[in-house]
């Protein structure tokens, strides 16, 4: 157990949190809305640092990141807990334990074990992933320091619900998010996550003022987040806060959780979702859990750049991060390369 950064004290022994937009008030004895920091006698502690529940080597397009290293892979850790309560989540059973199970399972890992590991397997970044990696920030905080001093890039997959100070504190040592979007309509994130839709397009903002590689994600759900009004909000935001190069990600729901009654999202809607976006001016746009579309296009001349299968990656921009058919600059972070197996991604 560790003390918490970024929290105010409050009179009468009670703290406020403000890590993230929930910027909880929490009184002595008691935990914030994620159940992973406590207000013990007016000092606010974080009970998952070194507590890691998951670490695996993943391709870096898992996260999914398209345009940042392509072909290389990441060391992704996670601890658990969360500050949204998506009903549609996919790691529920550890984003939710400390909520649903008031448990903090996971064992011991220090931030230089993690950065130890991501050498000896050959990462090019660590990824803060698989829980929301805002609400173990003083861990991944920690991590990420050692990690630029050995020369690999930190990776946040995340909701975006950061606050302002977060970033402000942490976006020296950040390469690269994909955040996910779940929808474009502040009741739909009240009503199946428990948080808001403008802290996000907030966080979005600011992440891309401090100069970090951004990609989005939208799972694309039957009922919840498909009206094509909706899907066009997003994209046009896209296009006009992040720049039309930013990677969209458009994701098929399959039912889980709490939605497990829930409907399959039909194929022809994530097509209709890509044409928005394609209308909306988006270069780079990506379907995912549906024979994904995951290759990689010039914006400028159509040449197919980067091909990925499931084993190996071949990518024909040139060393200089142009297509070598018409020599429009590639968008995205370490994109030079060229054919790459996934076990070999020494940085």
């Amino acid at each position: 157990m560790q003390e918490a950064l970024l929290y105010q004290k409050l009179v009468g022994n009670k703290v406020q949190c403000q890590l993230c937009a929930h910027r909880c008030i929490i009184g002595s004895g008691k935990k914030g809305l994620c159940q992973v920091r406590e207000n013990r006698n007016g000092t606010l502690f974080t009970l998952v640092y070194g507590r890691t529940i998951s670490e695996n080597v993943d391709p870096i397009e898992k996260k999914p990141l398209h345009h940042f290293y392509p072909g290389s892979s990441s060391f992704s850790v996670a601890t658990p807990g969360c500050n949204f309560c998506c009903d549609w989540c996919q790691n529920w059973e550890i984003s939710q334990m400390p909520r649903e199970q008031h448990l903090i399972a996971g064992h011991q890992l220090t931030p230089a074990d993690i950065v130890a590991a991501a050498q000896a397997t050959g990462c090019r970044s660590i990824a803060y992933t698989y829980t929301e990696p805002t609400i173990f920030f003083e861990y991944s905080y920690a991590t990420a320091q050692l990690a630029r001093e050995a020369g690999i890039a930190n990776v946040y997959v995340s909701n975006g619900y950061m606050s302002a100070e977060m970033l402000a504190l942490f976006h020296p040592w950040l390469d690269a998010v994909n955040i996910d979007l779940k929808a474009f309509r502040d009741e739909t994130y009240r009503q199946h996550a428990g948080a808001r839709l403008q802290p996000v397009l907030d966080s979005l903002k600011l992440l891309h003022k401090y100069g970090i590689w951004i990609e989005l994600t939208t799972l694309v759900i039957p009922g919840v987040n498909d009206d094509p009004d909706e899907l066009q909000a997003i994209a046009e935001f896209i296009a006009v806060e992040l720049g039309a190069e930013t990677p969209w990600h458009i994701s098929r729901f399959f039912p889980l959780y709490k939605m497990k009654q829930g409907q399959v999202t039909p194929p022809e809607t994530l097509q209709f979702a890509v044409d928005i976006g394609n209308k909306a001016g988006l270069k780079h746009i990506y379907t995912g859990n549906l024979r994904e579309e995951t290759d990689t296009n010039c914006a400028s001349c159509g040449s197919l750049l980067i091909r990925r299968g499931h084993v190996d990656i071949s990518n024909q921009v040139d060393s200089d991060g142009c297509c070598p058919n018409c020599g429009g600059r590639v968008a995205g972070v370490g994109m030079a390369g060229t054919s790459n197996n996934r076990n070999n991604n020494k940085v």
